[in-house]
């Protein structure tokens, strides 16, 4: 089932959705399904799975020269889609990404999915390549994230890339996109942000789930941004809860938020990772209850495949 269909559906409530991390290379599944069997417990409406670009990296050849090698550190996405679609009775959302693929490729993976019945994409740009500033796309790779939902929304109406079909049978893909409530951070301002974000959805986006963020006043002014811009598709908020007292540097760092002063004082205090988790898990639950009481169509749980945190957020909540 489509997730704007669950959504138009439940309108009436708010739904769950959380976001899983595959393992890596050489790693046990295992693991992933010890992740997702309490969560399952809440009844999810749907799991996004994560995709990374592949890295390149330089390695030594036992002569003395070097080598670059390309590297992927997570494979098996779309695979790993199905396998959890068939265990659990749950949609999963694998996630698409422009960078290192050309539309060639990407075609073939939107074939393989649909060729197993999965009727949902996270359509993402994607992030810049490791040890690099700033994103840029290879020759012939699609550049934003609106060409990757354009190339999608084609399947959808029968358009391949070759045009060779003869009455091709059109996709039926359900397609997400990512938003920012604090914007990206390459663009230049927020409005140029939102501007940006209804390039995906005119390209045929049919909702949208946030980055994570920690102040819900942040979120519903992007909301009434999007509103104001002529963005009509549901928008739903993303919430990391803190799990550690390195997240109080790293989470802004990284993904270039904002965090209150209130959750930073409480985390300064905190002298154990379990205390900080505690904190997450306190501070999460004041947000997701807000939101639940404001009517958001679902809150998106960003869970780095751990959900012992997620469970006990969710017992207060729901």
């Amino acid at each position: 089932m489509k997730v704007i269909d669950i959504l138009t559906h439940s309108q009436d409530r708010t739904l769950l959705s959380f976001e899983l991390l595959p393992p890596l290379k050489g790693g046990d599944i295992g693991r992933l399904y010890g992740a997702i069997e309490p969560l399952m417990d809440f009844a999810p409406s749907f799991i996004n799975l994560t995709c990374h670009r592949d890295e390149e990296i330089v390695r030594e050849r036992p002569d003395g020269t070097l080598e670059r090698i390309t590297v992927t550190k997570r494979p098996g996405t779309v695979a790993l889609a199905s396998a959890i679609m068939k265990r659990y009775d749950v949609e999963v959302v694998p996630h698409l990404v422009c960078g290192g693929l050309d539309p060639h490729a990407i075609e073939n993976i939107l074939i393989d999915l649909n060729f197993l019945d999965i009727d949902n994409i996270m359509a993402l740009r994607g992030d810049q390549p490791v040890g690099t500033r700033f994103y840029s796309s290879a020759s012939g790779e699609h550049a934003y994230c609106s060409d990757l939902v354009h190339q999608i929304n084609n399947m959808n109406r029968g358009i391949y890339l070759d045009g060779l079909q003869q009455e091709a049978i059109p996709t039926d893909f359900c397609i997400g996109v990512a938003g920012y409530p604090e914007k990206h951070f390459e663009s230049p301002n927020m409005a140029q942000d939102v501007r940006n974000l209804k390039r995906k959805v005119d390209a045929g986006a049919d909702y949208i789930v946030t980055q994570m963020f920690f102040d819900n006043a942040r979120f519903f002014d992007f909301v009434d941004r999007c509103r104001r811009e002529g963005i009509t598709v549901p928008i739903i908020p993303g919430i990391k809860p803190v799990a550690s007292r390195r997240h109080l540097e790293m989470l802004p760092r990284t993904f270039h938020i904002c965090m209150p002063e209130e959750l930073t004082e409480q985390l300064e205090r905190c002298r154990s990772d379990a205390e900080a988790r505690q904190v997450g898990i306190w501070w999460a639950v004041r947000q997701s209850r807000e939101l639940k009481a404001a009517g958001v169509p679902a809150i998106h749980y960003y869970t780095m495949s751990r959900s012992e945190n997620i469970c006990e957020i969710l017992r207060q909540v729901f």
